[in-house]
């Protein structure tokens, strides 16, 4: 029987070497950290920086650009295929723009507006829990482009940006909490939704205008590890998320994260946390059989407040094979193979407020 990955030892502290500015050789995964404005010299617009930690060479990766007019009053709230969400503060209106990343444009943006959204009578959209999309928004107009958004509580808006006026909204079958995560399955070209416990997914197909019922799939987990009874309900006073990630080839995994309550006023308190892998086996008659793993192979698997994702560690040197990257309650990485937890500190150079923003951005590359 598989060990539950639960010591972890000995604990890494890992402290960013150094700060670049942006050149033409390719990030790793990066964190957002913040964007600085000020004001232009001439007068006509603002200045605008971006700050990103790439974790795979441990720096600051710095990128001038003029800030968009359109996000001044935004706020991020979600992120997806690198490409970020902002909400204005004072209508809620949502923008999905390319100014995260370092190799789009310096002097103009793309900026891509939502529609509207339209509250159900039993949803609101004051609150985003996730973001979801297709794929990367298209260059050309692409009808089956899809872009879905969770919401605190039962709502969930669909909508094809090139295509829609407005959204399609959905009731969901279940209470989902901010831990309730959206992912879109390239392999399935379905969406899915953890239902709280993590027992089931709901999942709708790109028809969702034409049939909004979900389609539910029970996970059944097998080779579960053993555990002392005293650590058995010492989980059961922990947080939990459930994160359902899909790696570039297709593989499915379902990821429980466990981790203490962090002490009040307290974001990235570095505790050892537990974490727990199920890889996909099979699925048959609406079951999904997850089998519980310690070896993803050359596999990270990074979570956070945006859509999850995977990256291949040898596609980006400085990453751990075999690894779960956090980012969120806690930001370290965690390597299922030795055992090991490593927490990031940020930077001497990152500036001292910064903004919450737990978002992981896949590799950008020119």
């Amino acid at each position: 029987m598989s060990r539950l990955l639960s010591k972890l030892s000995p604990l890494i502290h890992k402290n960013s070497r150094s700060v670049r500015s942006f050149s033409s050789s390719a990030t790793g995964p990066c964190v957002s950290i913040c964007s600085m404005i000020e004001p232009s010299p001439d007068g006509a617009g603002n200045l605008g920086e971006v700050i990103l930690f790439d974790i795979a060479s441990l720096e600051l990766v710095r990128t001038d650009k003029t800030y968009p007019d359109e996000l001044f009053d935004g706020q991020l709230v979600g992120a997806s295929h690198g490409w970020g969400f902002f909400s204005n503060r004072h209508d809620r209106s949502v923008i999905i723009s390319d100014y995260l990343n370092p190799y789009a444009s310096k002097s103009k943006s793309k900026m891509i507006h939502l529609p509207f959204f339209t509250p159900m009578y039993s949803g609101q959209t004051e609150v985003v829990c996730n973001v979801a999309m297709s794929s990367s928004p298209p260059d050309q107009d692409d009808q089956d482009w899809v872009v879905g958004i969770k919401f605190l509580g039962r709502q969930l808006s669909l909508c094809r940006p090139r295509h829609d006026l407005r959204w399609t909204n959905i009731l969901t079958p279940f209470e989902s909490w901010d831990s309730s995560k959206l992912m879109y399955s390239k392999k399935d070209q379905r969406f899915y939704l953890l239902a709280p416990g993590g027992n089931y997914l709901c999942s709708w197909d790109l028809n969702f205008k034409e049939d909004k019922k979900p389609k539910f799939h029970e996970l059944v987990l097998h080779n579960l590890p053993n555990m002392p009874r005293s650590l058995s309900k010492l989980l059961d006073s922990y947080c939990r998320e459930d994160h359902w990630v899909e790696s570039p080839s297709g593989e499915s995994f379902l990821v429980k994260w466990y981790s203490e309550y962090p002490p009040e006023n307290t974001i990235n308190c570095c505790k050892s946390p537990i974490v727990m892998v199920f890889r996909e086996e099979e699925t048959k008659d609406g079951r999904k059989n997850m089998r519980y793993t310690e070896d993803i192979g050359d596999l990270c698997i990074f979570i956070s407040r945006g859509e999850d994702f995977c990256v291949k560690a040898t596609s980006c040197p400085g990453l751990d094979a075999n690894s779960i990257c956090l980012h969120g309650r806690l930001f370290a990485t965690l390597n299922i193979a030795k055992r090991t937890v490593g927490c990031y500190l940020h930077p001497q150079d990152t500036p001292r407020r910064i903004p919450y923003s737990p978002y992981w951005l896949p590799p950008f590359s020119p």
